[in-house]
């Protein structure tokens, strides 16, 4: 049987509680709070330790996945392509029209523009072609051969983006749920080469749209 794909948000950073758009790396790092949920995160996995462990290039993933590894006794693997969605000119800006900016292109995106972007940004076709990849050889190397979970430390707007292309959740879902630091999306592999999204933060699939209000972290 095949494992699990599970793609977690990093913890707190003072870039969220200042709600800036922090993408360019390293990036910021954790805050107290964001240093204990990674450590309840590393509890969590201690119970079930995943066969790998993956974090992006960003100081929040690797510090959050630094707890990961010390509580499932299992190696952090730093990989390019795992970034956040890169902003360009809105870069470390925290007022509501950038905010505004960002969400009406990512919006875009779950609706069907990839090819959109906020200027000097990333298209949603860059983030896929960097990061699918990555999971496309995670998949290919622990889960098809039936390994074990995987775990990847990332953030929160790519990893909704690829999780809603990979499992075919309705796009006003992935917009409308955020994740909140250290909640996660779990994906399962399916024969031929498909995914299945099985769980969304604190939802179960299949998934539609909830309504749910956007967070106040646009990142997330």
């Amino acid at each position: 049987m095949s494992g699990r794909l599970i793609l977690v948000r990093h913890g707190q950073t003072v870039a969220n509680v200042a709600r800036r758009l922090d993408t360019k790396l390293p990036g910021a790092e954790l805050t107290e709070l964001g240093v204990a949920q990674a450590r309840t995160l590393g509890r969590g996995f201690a119970q079930q330790p995943p066969t790998a462990l993956f974090a992006s290039q960003a100081l929040r993933a690797r510090q959050t996945a630094e707890h990961v590894e010390l509580a499932a006794r299992v190696t952090t693997v730093v990989r390019e392509g795992l970034h956040e969605v890169q902003v360009g000119e809105l870069e470390d800006r925290s007022d509501e029209e950038s905010h505004t900016l960002f969400m009406k292109v990512y919006e875009s995106w779950h609706t069907g523009d990839l090819r959109d972007r906020v200027p000097g940004g990333e298209s949603g076709m860059d983030v896929l072609d960097r990061y699918l990849p990555v999971v496309e050889s995670v998949r290919a190397d622990y889960l098809d051969s039936g390994s074990g979970d995987v775990v990847v430390v990332s953030h929160g707007a790519a990893i909704r983006l690829v999780a809603a292309h990979l499992g075919r959740v309705p796009g006003s879902f992935a917009t409308s749920n955020h994740l909140a630091n250290t909640e996660s999306v779990e994906l399962v592999p399916l024969p031929g080469g498909g995914w299945e999204c099985v769980r969304w933060g604190t939802f179960q699939g299949p998934f539609h749209d909830t309504g749910r209000a956007g967070a106040d972290d646009p990142m997330g």
